[in-house]
């Protein structure tokens, strides 16, 4: 089974329906839920996912809301050796090393999945769009 990192742009783009985004974020949502694909996110990303969607909604809301989403994807481990890796790395977003190297080390990713692929390009595994990957899987 393919094993994704969704980047926060995707979850971003789901939880505030950004079109035309939105539609392609359902469909990678959809195929975790269905167990077509396994979605991973980082506690990185869960903490800014609240934070920013505890602008616009209730703290009981914003909880019910991840909690749905972490009962269809999982979450890696970031620790001190991925910490220092993104600290010592070429990546000029901290965030984004993060990311990355938190599904490096995890050994499992298969693809980072992201809008914004030029904030990967220090990365050793495949990063592509939702669109690039939902055509690569015959879906879209």
């Amino acid at each position: 089974m393919t094993k994704v990192l969704l980047d926060t742009d995707i979850l971003l783009d789901f939880f505030f329906d950004r079109h035309p985004h939105s539609e392609t974020a359902a469909v990678i949502l959809s195929l975790c839920e269905s167990n077509r694909i396994e979605g991973f996110v980082t506690p990185v990303i869960v903490s800014n996912l609240y934070y920013l969607l505890r602008k616009t909604a209730s703290h009981a809301l914003v909880i019910d809301k991840l909690r749905l989403l972490m009962s269809i994807v999982n979450v890696l481990v970031i620790d001190k050796k991925t910490v220092l890796q993104a600290l010592y790395s070429p990546f000029k977003d901290f965030e984004d090393a993060l990311q990355n190297y938190a599904a490096e080390t995890s050994q499992v990713i298969n693809i980072i999945l992201t809008r914004n692929i030029k904030d990967y390009k220090h990365s050793t595994l495949s990063v592509q769009t939702p669109a690039d990957f939902l055509k690569m899987i015959e879906y879209a």
